[in-house]
């Protein structure tokens, strides 16, 4: 069959979306392989599923370029609610709209300009701080500046769950880490049940924060909106950054502002992109 698709991306991290109010997708976490591989398909950094929703204006079924799916996707839902928008889904007049989902419902405020989405801000939800609701194999209250030893490295490693688990490394000299040899160290070492995501960051000022990410199931991302989230509490509980304090977050594919609230909320601002539409035969 051909599946019509766009290619969209979110500060650069980049996703195949495909319309399930017009498509019908079988076996998704198999074609979430196929076109992420950018040799021999659409190249991505994997797939998300745009459907309906009896709960929400929409739903996304978010699939990285392993096939595993995931819970949410920060970049991703930003262009979700673009699409959403400039496609009909929700009406014209809908400068707020709510997406489902596997972390729960979103709720997100547009940004429109001449009938276009720019920009997105999303109500990321609050933060997770316990370590068994991450998950991390740990009975604390939190899991806050721990020191791990990966790879036979020291590390202090934050953890903190936005709908995903993360692992965040305040660290210097990030642009010179070999992120390809630590990244899977992290994500598969043994206090993460369900793997992790990780973030090495470099302090820059109480407003400003640099960034790598290697993602669970994709590697290093250019980008990863879950991830500055955490990014911006990890330094707020480390005393790098102060709450209710909009956080500029500098990664490979742009920046993302991150605000982590007083009543636990996070909030993301960002762009959303789309790059083009095409078909691919399946």
């Amino acid at each position: 069959m051909v599946l019509k698709f766009s290619k969209m991306h979110g500060t650069a991290n980049d996703y195949v979306y495909v319309n399930c109010f017009e498509q019908q997708v079988n076996e998704p976490e198999k074609l979430a392989v196929a076109v992420s591989d950018r040799h021999t398909g659409i190249g991505s950094d994997g797939l998300i599923l745009i459907c309906p929703s009896d709960k929400a204006d929409c739903r996304m079924a978010m699939y990285n370029a392993d096939g595993s799916e995931g819970m949410m996707c920060g970049n991703g839902i930003r262009c979700v609610a673009k699409y959403a928008y400039e496609h009909g889904i929700v009406p014209k007049d809908a400068n707020n709209i709510t997406v489902e989902t596997k972390s729960g419902i979103k709720e997100l405020e547009l940004t429109i300009e001449n009938g276009k989405v720019t920009y997105v801000a999303v109500d990321m939800g609050k933060a997770v701080l316990i370590p068994k609701d991450i998950p991390v194999l740990d009975d604390g209250d939190d899991f806050v500046k721990r020191v791990l030893n990966i790879g036979g490295r020291d590390y202090e490693v934050t953890c903190v769950s936005m709908g995903n688990p993360h692992a965040v490394v305040f660290t210097n000299g990030i642009d010179d880490m070999e992120l390809e040899k630590i990244g899977p160290m992290f994500e598969h070492y043994k206090l993460f049940p369900q793997q992790i995501n990780t973030e090495f960051v470099e302090v820059i000022d109480s407003h400003n924060l640099k960034m790598r990410v290697w993602e669970r199931g994709s590697g290093e991302t250019m980008s990863c909106g879950t991830g500055t989230c955490a990014v911006t509490v990890a330094a707020v509980l480390n005393g790098y950054c102060s709450m209710d304090e909009e956080i500029t977050v500098n990664i490979r594919g742009g920046q993302l502002k991150d605000t982590y609230l007083s009543d636990g909320r996070v909030i993301m601002r960002g762009t959303a992109t789309h790059v083009f539409d095409g078909e691919i035969e399946i």
